[in-house]
């Protein structure tokens, strides 16, 4: 073995992981890695061992791969831990549409902020500890690469909880934004420089230019002359506010308490409403379509994925800095916004570590939107932190989309819906609460 130990926690998330794996092995330095894999379901775990030697194979790298379904064992000594768990899989995603369903709640992800965000935190919660407790007795030095949703709840509970952990939260959100808004103005990707500040799925495109011109003017003439492009949430929230949101409309709708509660406002921007549980029944296919390839001996197709984790690790390794955005506590980086709660901002990556970059205050209304999306963030970190079923009440009845929508006897309804519903994926502290103990 001649490259970094890179411990995959949730291997079996087989669709995510076959992409990092891809870009990991394509690296000169990186294919040699040692790569553990660890998950909690045996057939998935097996279907990512295969899974691994068969991406190896065909960029012809040579990992040494093993399978771990303890924890501790499969962290020991790693360099880096890239967790990727779905607490619940798929049957824990539907309740979080479901149950607010029949309250009159629409949700379109579901996986972020709103009742959905809030409960698969409370679910995550209990593993992250699990994580960074194993990474402190097994490997205190290395980085814990967080991809797994809520990130800003994910992020700010380990910084409040696990403050010597090494940890960055990584998404695709803002590169895949600025990817798409070339397209639409149709100018190439390469040699364009972009920005962005603000909190994971509601970050701000704050510069966005090529050969130091701004490339908004160009977006502006675009949707001016364009009606269908106008009909979409994140257009239409730049128009008002004059930074780009980077994560896409479906995402963006349930962040704010303008669009979800309105019949008119979904059909004119056009808002499918419960979309997530369609793109996680897909997600199942996908996972069985992948062992049909693997036993078949069919190749298996290299994503474009171009995630961050990958370019983390070479660049630590091999001390090629490179920038990307990345999620972590707010000390002193973004002035406008809470400290000690999650932030998205560039984050410079290189043979000492990760050295996040101070920015500018973010304009007013992109910070009152931010800070709204963090109210909600701060309560479940708290809850968790205190033990307190209160407080996940009160996050929900703050929530932009939950509040605009319903009741606060609604809420109260919903949130003894959720813990009943959720059962024992909910942490001891909330599983014991009486119906309408929640209740001022």
């Amino acid at each position: 073995m001649t490259g970094p130990v890179i411990c995959f926690v949730g291997a079996g998330s087989v669709v995510f992981t076959r992409e990092l794996l891809f870009d990991i092995l394509a690296i000169p330095e990186l294919a040699g890695s040692s790569l553990r894999l660890h998950d909690i379901d045996a057939e998935r775990l097996d279907t990512a061992r295969r899974m691994a030697e068969a991406v190896a194979g065909q960029v012809g790298a040579s990992p040494e791969v093993s399978t771990y379904g303890d924890l501790g064992e499969a962290v020991t000594g790693a360099d880096f831990v890239i967790n990727a768990v779905n607490v619940g899989g798929h049957a824990a995603t539907l309740v979080d549409f479901d149950v607010p369903e029949r309250f009159g709640l629409r949700q379109t992800i579901s996986d972020t902020l709103g009742v959905g965000g809030v409960f698969r935190a409370l679910r995550t919660f209990p593993v992250l500890d699990q994580i960074a407790d194993a990474m402190a007795a097994g490997c205190p030095d290395a980085w814990l690469l967080n991809y797994t949703n809520p990130m800003a709840m994910n992020v700010s509970y380990l910084a409040a909880r696990h403050p010597d952990l090494k940890a960055l939260g990584l998404c695709h959100s803002v590169y895949w934004t600025v990817v798409g808004l070339n397209e639409v103005i149709d100018v190439p990707l390469e040699g364009t420089f972009y920005e962005a500040t603000g909190v994971n799925h509601q970050a701000w495109l704050r510069r966005w230019e090529r050969d130091g011109q701004s490339l908004y003017p160009l977006l502006d003439e675009r949707i001016a002359a364009d009606p269908e492009l106008r009909r979409r949430v994140r257009v239409d929230m730049y128009r008002r506010i004059g930074c780009y949101p980077t994560e896409t409309s479906e995402h963006s709708s349930e962040y704010v308490p303008w669009f979800l509660r309105h019949d008119e406002e979904i059909e004119r921007l056009r808002i499918p409403v419960g979309d997530y549980k369609e793109i996680s029944a897909g997600n199942l296919e996908e996972y069985r379509r992948t062992r049909a390839e693997l036993d078949a001996g069919t190749p298996l197709e290299a994503p474009d994925a171009t995630e961050y984790a990958p370019q983390v690790i070479e660049a630590m390794v091999t001390g090629r800095a490179t920038t990307i955005h990345a999620n972590v506590a707010n000390n002193g980086l973004v002035p406008n916004l809470p400290a000690g709660l999650a932030v998205e901002v560039p984050t410079i990556i290189d043979s000492d570590g990760a050295h996040p970059v101070a920015q500018e205050a973010l304009p007013p209304v992109c910070a009152a939107l931010n800070r709204s999306f963090l109210n909600v963030v701060d309560l479940v970190t708290q809850a968790a932190v205190r033990r307190d079923p209160e407080l996940v009440r009160q996050a929900v009845m703050v929530d932009p989309n939950a509040a605009a929508t319903l009741s606060l006897p609604q809420i109260d309804g919903l949130v003894d819906a959720m813990v009943a519903a959720h059962g024992d994926l909910m942490p001891d502290w909330l599983r014991g609460t009486k119906p309408g103990a929640l209740r001022g």
